[in-house]
């Protein structure tokens, strides 16, 4: 899949890794087709690479080096990223299940860049945050240059690539007036450390376009939970860049996490609320899966 807009980035997919030798790369994996799992490729040490230099994953180029993969991590870091924006209740199935009316406008809130961590690493849950644990497997767009005012036409022209992401949520802090307040909020109750594990890799525009036709599975302890597709959100790609520059800038390496499908575990019956020691895997067509083990502090 292609599109008009210019890419950003010198590079189809990017991996972040860790090198024989024990130091952090950038890695352009060498695939033999796109469906290939680069977790699974990883896990077995058989992912090769292409090895990238450069400051930030925005910047880095080609080089005529060869490794393998010794350890994945996720593709960026919490100083790789300003600011991450959310976006509620963006898939049509999803807000049917919680009952509410198609929306008019995106709903945004906000993550600081702690939240980010890699792929393959345990998620610390809180101890005041492990009584509602839950999961929400997101399509992510990483912003490739400052972006202010962006119309719809012009959105791709400000993404660099795409990733896969698990928005882990404490649904007594978001939705329980005792905690929440008199209204749900979002913000506190999905901002702790790690609670937005990012992987397996960075896929271009050049790759996925719009990133409108991807299936979207998330699957606890191997069951599936979620399974919806990129054609259902509300806000596409191409809206959310828009609707979220107007009057703000959307800053180089920033994030849109573009919403989640239904099949969260609040809304089961009954609710299906995270574990201790619960894996969680998230897996987006075209770009692979993160994986994350809930760990109970």
């Amino acid at each position: 899949m292609s599109n008009n807009a210019q890419s950003l980035v010198q590079w189809a997919r990017l991996v972040r890794f860790v090198s024989i030798d024990g130091s952090i790369k950038y890695g352009e994996p060498m695939l033999a087709n796109e469906n290939d799992d680069i977790h699974q490729l990883a896990l077995d040490g058989q992912l090769e690479v292409i090895v990238l230099e450069g400051a930030d994953v925005l910047s880095a180029t080609p080089t005529n080096r060869k490794e393998t993969v010794k350890t994945l991590l996720g593709p960026l870091t919490p100083k790789d990223v300003p600011y991450v924006r959310c976006i509620g209740l963006n898939y049509k199935s999803h807000i049917l299940e919680t009952g509410r009316p198609l929306p008019t406008c995106p709903t945004v809130f906000s993550k600081p860049g702690t939240t980010i961590a890699d792929t393959n690493v345990a998620v610390p849950i809180p101890k005041i945050a492990q009584t509602q644990c839950d999961y929400e497997g997101e399509l992510c767009i990483l912003i490739g240059k400052d972006a202010k005012n962006v119309s719809q036409e012009d959105a791709l022209n400000y993404v660099a690539a795409y990733t896969v992401g698990n928005d882990v949520s404490a649904r007594d802090w978001q939705r329980e007036p005792g905690k929440a307040g008199p209204v749900p909020q979002w913000s506190f109750s999905k901002s702790f450390d790690k609670y937005a594990p990012l992987g397996p890799a960075l896929v271009s525009t050049s790759v996925l376009g719009a990133a409108d036709k991807q299936s979207l599975k998330t699957f606890v302890n191997g069951a599936l939970r979620q399974s919806g597709d990129t054609s259902d959100l509300c806000f596409g790609v191409k809206a959310l860049v828009a609707f979220c520059s107007q009057g703000q800038t959307l800053q180089a390496g920033s994030l849109i996490m573009t919403g989640t499908p239904g099949g969260v575990g609040l809304f089961m019956n009954p609710q299906g609320f995270l574990h201790d020691g619960d894996e969680v895997v998230v897996e987006i067509e075209g770009i692979g899966k993160v994986v994350n083990r809930m760990q109970f502090e």
